[in-house]
């Protein structure tokens, strides 16, 4: 499986690094296998980081045999479960140790929902029934250095 991930700079060795802010899925390196979601980021870091470049790296995994050899949670949608786990993450609260995540990305389209189910505004119905109208992309986070063990690193581009 391709995966890619957006920064401003290339990254062959990939590294779990302490966030400076609440993530989705916590702690971990973020990876997508959307192409066009990974340019978006990398031009988010770009500017974020007053940097001169984006750059989208390109990796390869073997998701199957993550799977059978690490400990991981998997979201195919945004259900009750992937809420309350994004909502754990990004209030701070400690979700259960595993390898990698894998699910949806609750990013800036979703935000104003998502934000509102954390103010006690919506519902978990309401919210879920909103955010399955949205077209979400994906996130694979690797969570541990076990789990960076598998990525392979292909090539990088500047953007």
């Amino acid at each position: 499986m391709i995966i890619y991930h957006g920064s401003d700079r290339r990254i062959d060795a990939p590294k779990i690094l302490e966030p400076n802010r609440a993530l989705d899925f916590g702690k971990g390196f973020y990876t997508t296998l959307n192409e066009v979601q990974a340019v978006g980021f990398a031009n988010k870091v770009k500017d974020r980081l007053h940097s001169t470049e984006g750059v989208v790296n390109v990796y390869e995994v073997d998701i199957e045999r993550m799977k059978t050899g690490l400990q991981y949670v998997w979201f195919d949608a945004p259900d009750e479960a992937w809420l309350e786990y994004v909502s754990n993450n990004r209030n701070g609260i400690t979700t259960p140790e595993h390898d990698f995540a894998f699910g949806p990305v609750a990013n800036d389209d979703v935000f104003r929902t998502f934000a509102a189910y954390q103010a006690g505004v919506l519902s978990k119905e309401e919210t879920l029934a909103r955010l399955k109208v949205k077209k979400l992309y994906n996130q694979l986070t690797f969570k541990s250095e076990k789990a960076l063990s598998y990525i392979i690193f292909i090539t990088d581009y500047k953007i």
